[in-house]
């Protein structure tokens, strides 16, 4: 037979689920026959193994009716590509973003988080502070910068970020009136994180410490979403009642792939200004057991001291101005451990948070 008579032969085959043959789609790509042997190529646009399959049983059996006992068939179908998870970054050029958060409110997460960043500064790391705390932001009094406000860039659109101690910093707080409520739902919570990143000119930071609300809701999540977190760390005070809370800040870190870096137990003993005495006025070492049952550590045991909350509210942080203190040491100390922990994530190759998905249910974040 010719090749014309084979193509009349091949055009009564039907493509599968249409009333179209395999020629006229221009799915035979080539036919050579000679000798008792035929060759077929085809070219479909299905990667279905059915389709393929149907489709070989019925080329075969046509090219024998068409006296071609020898014959080879071949199927090409498109290329199916793996494709690989794309850590996202709304802000690139920050190296490390650490997440301290805590399970409930009043537990010195926001002087937790100030006094790391200016930890981490004085070992010689670039650092950022982003107070994410939307409802209730301290930050700026705690930097003595609630009375600046930031510039904006007029060719970039951006804000350029405060700086103090060596740290830069961003907060809603220094975007709206002193005192001034915020009531936001959900969504404007975490459009206003996202553009806390993305809209202010942030240098090209090590670190970004980033003081979130209490609790396990959007803002966390959204975060997660946004930046891939390298660590994670929850502030709680030894009580019973803010350990509950915090093992569910760091079942958060787990369920949102984000590495535990450790628990920071504040107010853990009470030094007396007068006589210097130590005083567990509510507990010390609670968080130990914790941070063993979630296989993480604890980075820090700050006490209660005076100078810590008089260095919050006159914006004179105690890890700057009393580098000595106890408590200093304690947040030094924290600095050093969180270096040695984000330079292993990274000897690791990273983490990935990112893929999280709103999709899923996460209502138990909530």
């Amino acid at each position: 037979m010719t090749k014309d008579e084979i193509l009349k032969k091949l055009s009564e085959i039907k493509y599968a689920n249409f009333d179209k043959d395999i020629v006229s789609f221009g799915f035979v790509k080539s036919l050579e026959c000679g000798n008792g042997e035929a060759v077929v190529k085809l070219e479909i646009p299905s990667s279905n193994p059915e389709v393929s399959q149907e489709l070989l049983q019925k080329v075969t059996q046509t090219l024998k009716e068409c006296g071609f006992e020898k014959n080879e068939v071949e199927i090409k179908t498109p290329q199916i590509q793996e494709k690989k998870a794309v850590k996202k970054n709304i802000a690139p050029q920050i190296k490390h973003f650490v997440m301290v958060s805590s399970g409930k409110g009043g537990v010195g997460k926001s002087t937790t988080s100030v006094n790391l960043a200016i930890a981490l500064a004085q070992s010689g790391k670039k650092v950022g502070l982003l107070d994410a705390d939307i409802y209730g932001p301290n930050i700026p009094r705690m930097l003595g910068l609630n009375q600046t406000r930031p510039q904006v860039s007029e060719e970039l659109k951006k804000l350029a970020p405060l700086k103090a101690y060596g740290v830069e910093m961003m907060s809603m707080g220094v975007l709206y009136e002193e005192g001034q409520s915020l009531i936001w739902r959900g969504p404007m919570i975490m459009r206003a994180i996202e553009q806390l990143l993305t809209d202010v000119l942030w240098s090209e930071l090590d670190v970004l410490v980033i003081d979130m609300p209490p609790g396990t809701g959007d803002a966390q999540l959204t975060l997660a979403q946004s930046v891939p977190v390298s660590a994670g760390i929850t502030v709680s005070t030894p009580q019973s009642v803010s350990l509950d809370d915090s093992a569910r800040s760091l079942d958060m870190f787990k369920k949102l792939n984000i590495p535990m870096a450790g628990i920071i137990e504040n107010m853990s003993g009470f030094i007396c200004p007068n006589c210097g005495e130590e005083y567990d006025i509510f507990g010390k070492g609670t968080t130990g057991a914790l941070a063993e049952s979630f296989g993480t550590q604890v980075l820090a045991q700050v006490p209660l001291e005076p100078m810590v909350r008089e260095g919050g509210d006159s914006g004179k942080p105690i890890t700057f101005f009393h580098p000595t203190s106890k408590s200093a040491q304690e947040y030094l100390k924290a600095g050093q451990k969180l270096i040695a922990f984000l330079d292993e994530v990274e000897q690791k190759g990273g983490v990935d948070n990112t893929s999280i998905q709103p999709t899923q249910d996460h209502s138990h974040l909530h």
